[in-house]
């Protein structure tokens, strides 16, 4: 059975910055997968890739075994169709209510009637603890724990096949943190989705992982189970997992 995402010798620069250097990695289907790594390692320039965002200069991206790499257009599009993405600050719509953010990819790829839309909406934020009597609110009158729900609540309207977390708990208290935590493994199984999160929260990476894969310099220096994780002898992996500040990355 091949991998519900394949990443070979993936590789991104911009201008002299060199982010992707190489970049090899697989996830299986139904699988959770945490990217750990310090700011500036390519953590984030990795998933916008990995769904179109970001053109590579080199390499393949394979999603359910067909190369994605350089689709793009309608092609693209079809495959977009089944992801779902939770931004790092939520990226929700100012101008649009708490409904027409969480429907509004899906009205894309669906006709949908206006009871239909409501009732998803509804759907949706059930989903993510949150009342109905938030759907004709705006993202400003949300706190910032309930922005980043209805942002998941997007991320999930479409049913996806795979999600993308892209640092979900930044900013957020402890508690709201571990909401969000508790959230994410709640849709990941209720959808069965294939999910990809990245974070330097070592928290969040225990509570929600069952592959963890290191990404520094541009490159996958460690890849493995959770529960390898701990055991692993990768100086790397050990130093940025206990945070410690001698080691062989420098700080």
């Amino acid at each position: 059975m091949s991998p519900k995402i394949k990443i070979a010798n993936l590789y991104k620069s911009f201008g002299s910055h060199n982010v992707l250097q190489g970049v090899d990695l697989e996830v299986e289907q139904g699988r959770s997968l945490v990217i750990l790594g310090g700011s500036g390692t390519g953590k984030s320039v990795l998933i916008k890739t990995v769904i179109g965002l970001i053109k590579p200069d080199s390499g393949n991206i394979w999603i359910d075994g067909k190369d994605t790499t350089y689709v793009s257009g309608k092609k693209r599009f079809e495959i977009m169709s089944k992801c779902g993405f939770l931004f790092q600050a939520g990226a929700l719509f100012d101008s649009l209510t708490v409904q027409e953010n969480i429907t509004f990819f899906v009205e894309k790829i669906t006709k949908m009637s206006r009871k239909y839309k409501r009732d998803l909406a509804t759907e949706k934020l059930e989903s993510v603890g949150l009342s109905s009597r938030v759907l004709d609110l705006y993202p400003a009158e949300l706190s910032g724990g309930m922005q980043k729900r209805v942002s998941l609540a997007r991320a999930i309207c479409a049913n996806p096949e795979i999600i993308f977390f892209d640092e979900p708990t930044t900013g957020l208290d402890p508690i709201m943190a571990n909401v969000i935590n508790e959230l994410i493994i709640k849709v990941r199984e209720e959808l069965g989705a294939t999910t990809i999160t990245i974070t330097h929260d070592m928290h969040s990476a225990r509570m929600i992982a069952k592959q963890v894969a290191l990404i520094f310099d541009g490159k996958i220096l460690w890849n493995g189970s959770i529960d390898e994780m701990e055991m692993a002898d990768n100086p790397y992996l050990h130093q940025f997992i206990n945070g410690l500040t001698q080691g062989p990355v420098s700080v």
